[in-house]
């Protein structure tokens, strides 16, 4: 059970709380605007109306002994800087801070975020990649070069098996888990593909592009 110490009650910061509590985490909420308190208060632990650029409130909080902090305020960049800077200056151990532009992300990197989570893009992205092709049902990016791919079965693939096709050599793509009959499971050498399964792939984009002719 991780504890979390969250600032800005947002609607970004409530979705996090919600999702982090159904993952029984405890979560200390903190926002300057008493309403937003009250409408994350069912999901946290605890929560406090309070200025997060003040040095003494932050520290009465004691930030350090928080698994991870996260800086969700969406419409105040100034203050997401300074609450960034002073998390870790006050000995936070891990700092995730949200930014909503490059620039941004840039800026809360070299202040002293550990990560930076960038909504607006990372959306953009996954929604661009979903509809860019039919086959691709879904998009998980893992870093600037790998992602996990939802994929539906190529009609060229059915009644074959993994070690016939052997796209990990011809196209450096890996196959790590196939979803049949609602269920998910990971394929063997042998396994032989259906046509209404749906598979799991991990590899690069110019490499899915050849591998499954996008």
């Amino acid at each position: 059970m991780k504890s979390v110490l969250l600032i800005g009650a947002g609607q970004f910061g409530c979705h996090v709380a919600k999702i982090m509590n159904e993952m029984r985490c405890e979560i200390m909420a903190v926002d300057i605007d008493e309403s937003s308190i009250n409408d994350i208060l069912p999901f946290c632990t605890s929560a406090q109306i309070g200025d997060g650029t003040n040095e003494e409130f932050l520290r009465s909080l004691g930030v350090g002994n928080f698994d991870v902090c996260i800086v969700s305020i969406g419409d105040n960049f100034q203050s997401s800087l300074e609450i960034t800077a002073l998390l870790k200056e006050l000995g936070a151990q891990v700092v995730i801070s949200r930014a909503s532009n490059d620039v941004q992300e840039k800026f809360l990197l070299r202040n002293g975020a550990d990560e930076v989570v960038y909504p607006e893009k990372q959306s953009a992205r996954r929604l661009a990649v979903k509809l860019s092709s039919d086959a691709i049902l879904d998009f998980f990016e893992l870093d600037e070069s790998y992602s996990i791919y939802e994929m539906a079965m190529p009609r060229d693939w059915v009644g074959k098996s993994v070690v016939q096709l052997d796209v990990r050599r011809k196209y450096n793509i890996n196959v790590i888990s196939i979803k049949r009959d609602g269920r998910v499971m990971i394929p063997g050498a042998d396994t032989v593909m259906s046509q209404d399964d749906r598979l799991y792939v991990i590899g690069d984009m110019k490499d899915l592009r050849r591998c499954f002719k996008l």
